[in-house]
């Protein structure tokens, strides 16, 4: 008696083998809509923000605009600012750093 063996093909094993690379968990994307969102709310609102800068300057005013290297930010006494988005250190709204004990975890400015 003769018996057949069974077995796959290198093409199955390939099959099989690229659908285990598959399932590899997807890069994931270069940016997120998380920075629109949060500038968008900010303009929206008229939000008072302060910019500091990586030189320790601290820029206050509103953004009017963004795009994807820079800020404009709108003051009311004084000129209107472009500022790169790599010379931003942080930034975080103006009411927080006057509230005491919001723990923000940013430093309150002193010469307000």
């Amino acid at each position: 008696m003769n018996r057949k063996l069974i077995r796959p093909t290198l093409s199955e094993i390939q099959d099989q083998m690229g659908a285990r690379v598959q399932r590899k968990k997807p890069t994931p994307p270069e940016q997120t809509s998380a920075e629109s969102f949060y500038y968008l709310k900010q303009m929206q609102a008229r939000t008072p923000m302060v910019v500091v800068l990586d030189g320790g300057e601290s820029i206050r005013g509103v953004i009017e605009w963004y795009d994807k290297n820079c800020i404009k930010v709108h003051r009311p006494n004084e000129p209107n600012l472009l500022i790169m988005k790599t010379s931003v250190r942080y930034m975080y709204k103006d009411h927080e750093a006057r509230e005491p004990g919001n723990g923000n975890g940013f430093p309150a400015d002193i010469d307000q």
